[in-house]
């Protein structure tokens, strides 16, 4: 069983999407969502994570001792996500020895250049193949 550790913020919704395609599918794993604020908790909770928590320190404990982390790019950009990715945030994740699939959204003045502009839900199926990908390696 792999351990994945989704981190989002703001309303949680890339998050939760997540959650709901990763539980639909038939990769056996754990999910451990962690939200930079409540609300993102919450609806990565609704979206079939196994467990869940909120705030910097959840991020840096939980970024240790997972074999995949997710979550949009921003989780390794100090200040995005409007300011509630923290500098320790980042950090843990950046440093973490897990594999990192993020999210490549151009919000927050992070623009990710020679990336084609994708719907939300086709980067969540790539995200999700890639997954596959990881895990059959």
């Amino acid at each position: 069983m792999i351990n994945i550790l989704i981190v989002d913020g703001q309303g949680g919704r890339i998050g939760k999407l997540l959650c709901e395609k990763i539980k639909a599918s038939d990769i056996p794993c754990k999910i451990t969502a962690v939200g930079t604020n409540s609300i993102a908790t919450t609806a990565m909770l609704k979206g079939g994570a196994d467990e869940g928590a909120t705030g910097e320190n959840s991020v840096i404990v939980c970024s240790k001792n997972v074999d995949v982390i997710i979550g949009p790019v921003g989780i390794v950009i100090t200040d995005s996500l409007l300011g509630e990715i923290t500098e320790g945030m980042s950090s843990a994740i950046a440093r973490s020895k897990a594999k990192k699939l993020l999210i490549p959204v151009n919000k927050c003045n992070n623009i990710i250049i020679g990336i084609k502009e994708k719907s939300l839900s086709e980067l969540i199926d790539k995200t999700l193949q890639e997954l596959y990908n990881l895990i059959n390696d």
